[in-house]
């Protein structure tokens, strides 16, 4: 039978809006309800058992919104809560997934000399959360890991081209190019906007791997293993905002441009912005 519950995406911002686009593309006939908890954000700085709660929160919140699947679209609340490495997961009724192994285990199918590179944010690679996904999924892998601080400001800037990012992602690109990888995880799902650039940099040979992208194709295999898809176009998406929600317009404009110009960006969980 047919499950027209909608899914839900959370993210400590607006980044995981690449996961509901990806999401919104493979699955046209399926509703997306979107979180961006940006009362809050960012997760990176926050301590583990800070985030743990936020998650918490979060998927207790989307039980109430009655979604089918949760996605945690966000590599802080993966690595903190979703996928530990202290295996202690949220409970819910409903399918939890995360950013991190979607990623990993396609990087180790497509790799051809066994090196691999991720980049993400500096608490992301901190985290060491995907050095703990290989050594679970593929430790003949080499990773090689580089924190690319810079690259979230630019994006959110709407700045993805310019020849200043360029010169920043060479100068944060140079130790996995002498490394040699031949794939790259795109490990913040800001980075997705910067493929251009991150393909001219690298070139044509290195393999670039979407976090966000591989985290839908997930997502379709779950909802089709669990007989979870819906059987119809589905009603307009629903974007909420824990924060300011026109600041939140601004920057998803960025990353679904048309695609939210329908809808209404809510804020019904105001107790966050003082929390």
């Amino acid at each position: 039978m047919a499950d027209r519950r909608p899914i839900g995406v959370f993210d400590s911002g607006v980044g995981g809006l690449t996961v509901a686009r990806a999401l919104i593309d493979l699955l046209p006939d399926e509703r997306v309800v979107y979180f961006g908890d940006t009362a809050r954000f960012p997760y990176g700085t926050k301590r583990l058992d800070e985030v743990r709660g936020y998650v918490d929160e979060l998927v207790a919140w989307m039980i109430g919104a009655d979604v089918k699947l949760i996605v945690a679209a966000c590599n802080s609340a993966t690595a903190a809560a979703v996928e530990p490495d202290d295996g202690v997961r949220p409970t819910a009724p409903v399918p939890v997934v995360g950013v991190i192994r979607p990623a990993v285990a396609t990087a180790a199918r497509a790799t051809r000399n066994g090196r691999v590179g991720v980049i993400g944010t500096a608490a992301t690679i901190r985290s060491r959360s995907y050095e703990h996904a290989f050594d679970v999924l593929a430790s003949d892998v080499e990773l090689f890991a580089q924190a690319c601080p810079a690259l979230v400001s630019y994006v959110e800037d709407g700045r993805t081209t310019d020849p200043e990012v360029v010169t920043q992602v060479r100068s944060d690109l140079a130790p996995l190019i002498d490394a040699h990888v031949d794939t790259m995880i795109l490990g913040c799902t800001h980075y997705p906007l910067l493929t251009g650039v991150l393909s001219y940099v690298l070139g044509p040979d290195v393999l670039l791997i979407s976090s966000a992208e591989e985290t839908a194709r997930r997502v379709v295999s779950r909802l089709l293993d669990d007989d979870l898809l819906s059987d119809h176009r589905a009603a307009a998406h629903r974007f909420v905002a824990s924060g300011d929600p026109d600041e939140f317009r601004r920057l998803a404009m960025r990353f679904l441009g048309p695609r939210l110009a329908a809808v209404d960006v809510e804020q019904p969980w105001r107790e966050l912005a003082s929390s």
